[in-house]
């Protein structure tokens, strides 16, 4: 199994998360997002991923993109490894619910392609790229802390680590990065903690990657 990943691409954190909590071991092929013009516009990158974007997961005759798809994969093809999509229906619908918040409306919006918009085309200043990037995050986390109330134990729902908390982390470390205050969210920063104390959490961290930088 191969997955080509950037150490800061979110998406690929995501996967390299389930991939770990799920102790399927792979194949790390670094795809540089910025250097030589970005090596996902490669034509043998294109000819994997069309869009260009990372991760891309590839399993035998398997090519998939998308992390979401990807994980969701890992859990039908590997049913004997750690479950992170529960078998109650109602839990699962929940678990997917979270997963999109993050993977649908905060992380497409302050991706590199957009930002790179942002910059090139638009031409707005530092200050307003931060101000996009910060307020994004702060919609999707404003509801994400309320819907983690209903559903959290330890993890976003329950006790087990899923398919939820392996967007959330990644999203949690890019508010970090952007040095962001996340005092107002401490249903997040709880299970931000309990994922601490997990190494398939701790070796998925971006700079823990052979590629990082």
């Amino acid at each position: 199994m191969k997955l080509y990943s950037y150490f800061r691409s979110s998406a690929a954190y995501r996967v390299r998360i389930a991939l770990n909590l799920k102790k399927i071991p792979y194949e790390y092929i670094p795809v540089h997002l910025v250097k030589n013009g970005g090596e996902q516009n490669s034509s043998s990158y294109q000819a994997l991923n069309p869009l260009k974007l990372l991760p891309t997961l590839v399993d035998g005759s398997v090519v998939l993109s998308q992390s979401l798809a990807i994980i969701e994969y890992l859990e039908e093809a590997y049913p004997e490894t750690v479950p992170l999509l529960p078998d109650a229906v109602q839990q699962r619908a929940q678990i997917r619910a979270l997963s999109q918040i993050i993977a649908c409306d905060v992380h497409p919006l302050n991706n590199l392609r957009v930002l790179r918009y942002l910059d090139q085309q638009l031409e707005i200043s530092d200050s307003d790229r931060s101000r996009w990037y910060a307020h994004w995050i702060r919609v999707g986390f404003d509801a994400y802390e309320q819907l983690a109330s209903e559903h959290q134990g330890k993890f976003c729902v329950g006790d087990s680590p899923s398919m939820a908390d392996c967007c959330l982390i990644p999203q949690i470390y890019n508010a970090k990065r952007y040095n962001l205050d996340l005092s107002a969210y401490p249903n997040i920063l709880a299970i931000y903690s309990h994922c601490q104390n997990l190494p398939g959490f701790v070796n998925a961290e971006p700079e823990k990657q052979p590629d990082a930088d």
